[in-house]
């Protein structure tokens, strides 16, 4: 047994982890970063980039089966799963040997297994006992269930979707969320029969209606099908497939069933609780914005926060708190001013208020919106997208939401983000011409008709 004395020790080592670590190193701080499986955690290895790399081998299958359409001549032959893996594969390595050496380069002290918060504050790991003057928890989030749903064989949650050695014939998704949406662009990309099963009115429910519902066209353009309002009742699986049936009595028969229900906060058996860190199902509660939990020096990041479940909420605010700990008095970033984009084909990206939102927030009278159609831009007709762009503002005021649908939208958030965070008004962007050809200018036609001043809109 030994003690190991830090002036920060991270427990997790995924997206808020590992920035936490990183900046507190960059503010001369000693660090011990604690993960139990590789650095990086699950957007890295299990999440974001590898999920984002299938969703590339499925926009490729598509342009190549349509390539005729614009004049190039090609031929598809299907999709061999053991090239999209080690594709797949061959970028997250690639990123995780670049992580590592950022660590290394960092001088941060890399700590393989599993750690409990102890008093101290200090985690231990086996007979180990690493004290920090500060501990930040950071230990991310696991594919949730839903009670007697259970896991295996033909029923997977994303990590087994990924694993799959197969394209299956058909598949059901249990949850239209962002996780549901994605695996079933890849899938019907990749020629699958896809059912989606969301137990709310729409698909992407947390989105601004009017670009739910503009993904629900485009997916049923797509061949995708849908049941919306409706909920999960049972599913049974034999050795060839899984059979899923929902509350109205409707069922359907698939190779597989994707469990896309969302994610819930790992927290269980790691000693917070008995440390004195307030926990809310499952959730560490900090104690303010400012991240600090109800024990002393000890401080909350990423998915076990409640609030919006995305990587880089969880960069953020690991280095919202590295600096904090340092003193630098940090800007605290509310998640509404954080951007969230939906990686499908069509892509659906937002940040701010929705509509519906600013209207509970100011009243009717007091919300004014305008919607650019995707077919007015000429950069969307070229690569052949559809979709929409939603502003939405205050009434003679700044814009409190931005919302848009199409292919490669999710490029176009940060300008969102900027505008709504810095409560810029449509006036003050309007000038600000984009460049042309891009689809930046939906954009700037939806802020330039805000202002009064529509240019290729009526």
């Amino acid at each position: 047994m030994a003690d190991h004395d830090f002036d920060l020790v991270v427990l997790g080592g995924g997206s808020g982890g590992y920035a936490a670590a990183i900046r507190a190193a960059e503010l001369g701080k000693t660090v011990a970063l604690i993960e139990k499986d590789k650095v990086g955690g699950t957007c890295l290895h299990r999440g974001c980039i590898p999920t984002k790399a299938l969703l590339h081998a499925a926009e490729v299958a598509d342009v190549s089966r349509d390539a005729a359409s614009i004049g190039i001549r090609t031929t598809f032959d299907g999709v061999d799963p053991a090239g999209v893996r080690a594709y797949r594969e061959g970028i997250v390595a690639k990123k995780y040997k670049g992580l590592e050496g950022l660590i290394k380069a960092r001088g941060i002290t890399v700590v393989s297994g599993e750690g409990r918060l102890e008093a101290g504050p200090a985690v231990r790991v086996g007979d180990d006992l690493y004290r920090g003057t500060d501990v930040v928890l950071a230990t991310g989030s696991y594919s949730r269930t839903l009670p007697g749903l259970e896991i295996g064989g033909r029923i997977l949650t994303s990590e087994g979707a990924l694993e799959l050695g197969e394209i299956p014939t058909s598949v059901v998704i249990l949850g239209g969320g962002v996780i549901g949406v994605e695996f079933a662009s890849v899938w019907r990309s990749f020629g699958v029969q896809v059912t989606i099963v969301e137990a709310f009115d729409h698909l992407v429910p947390n989105e601004d209606v009017a670009m739910s519902k503009a993904l629900e066209r485009a997916f049923r353009r797509r061949g995708i099908e849908y049941a919306l309002g409706v909920r999960f009742q049972s599913a049974t699986q034999t050795a060839d497939a899984v059979t899923v049936t929902l509350e109205d009595g409707k069922t359907f028969e698939a190779d597989y069933l994707l469990v896309a229900v969302g994610r819930g906060p790992a927290t269980a058996g790691l000693g917070f609780e008995e440390a004195g860190v307030t926990i809310d199902r499952g959730f560490v509660v900090p104690t303010d914005e400012r991240l600090r939990t109800a024990v002393d020096h000890v401080w909350a990041v990423g998915d076990i926060v409640p609030g919006l479940q995305l990587a880089h909420r969880g960069f953020q605010q690991g280095i919202f708190v590295a600096e904090e700990i340092a003193g630098l008095s940090p800007v605290v970033v509310p998640d509404l001013q954080i951007p969230k984009v939906t990686y499908s084909h069509p892509e659906v990206a937002s940040v701010g208020l929705t509509e519906a939102q600013a209207v509970e927030a100011h009243g009717a009278d007091g919300v004014v919106s305008y919607e650019y159609n995707l077919a007015g831009n000429g950069k969307s007709e070229i690569i052949g997208t559809g979709g929409l762009v939603k502003v939405v503002r205050a009434k003679d005021g700044p814009v409190l939401g931005v919302h848009l649908v199409g292919d490669r939208v999710g490029e176009l958030i940060t300008e969102a983000q900027l505008a709504v965070g810095w409560e810029a008004h449509p006036e003050d962007i309007a000038p600000y011409l984009h460049a042309h050809p891009t689809q930046s200018e939906a954009l700037g036609e939806a802020f330039l008709a805000l202002a009064g001043k529509p240019l290729h809109a009526l």
